[in-house]
């Protein structure tokens, strides 16, 4: 039950950081955050026209910026101060189209004293097929 209520503290809190965000973490507006804590940190959104290419499929730049966005949300929860990308990876694996429902899920593999790695994949909500993978390393600062 405590993890739960601590999920869902953190989900308001960065839900609470994308609404009120003017810089380009506004582009997350239509992603809701599902849960969290501890290192994780799970979302989810439909995808509609404006995170599409011109061949109606969901951006492979989006798709970046989710693993980017969602991965640092997940090391946030850490007791840590995420800092720059020092790498970051996609796998693009199937594509989504406009419409679908995606599930994005971030883990926080482990935070040293200077880096952490996260892992992030996107799945379709209907059937858990995985669209994209990514890996991200990121400085931390323990301060």
């Amino acid at each position: 039950m405590g993890t739960r209520k601590k999920g869902l503290e953190f989900a308001k809190h960065i839900t609470e950081i994308i609404t009120k965000a003017t810089g380009f973490e506004r582009h997350l507006e239509k992603v809701q955050i599902t849960g969290g804590g501890d290192g994780i940190c799970t979302a989810e959104f439909k995808v509609g026209p404006e995170h599409l290419n011109r061949g109606g499929g969901l951006h492979g730049g989006y798709t970046a910026t989710l693993v980017d966005m969602i991965t640092t949300y997940a090391l946030m929860s850490k007791p840590c101060h995420p800092g720059v990308s020092v790498d970051i990876s996609v796998s693009y694996l199937k594509g989504a189209r406009e419409g679908d429902d995606v599930v994005i899920e971030a883990n926080t593999i482990r935070a040293g004293r200077t880096l952490a790695f996260i892992d992030c994949i996107l799945k379709h909500k209907k059937d858990n097929s995985v669209i994209a993978k990514g890996s991200h390393t990121k400085y931390v600062n323990f301060e």
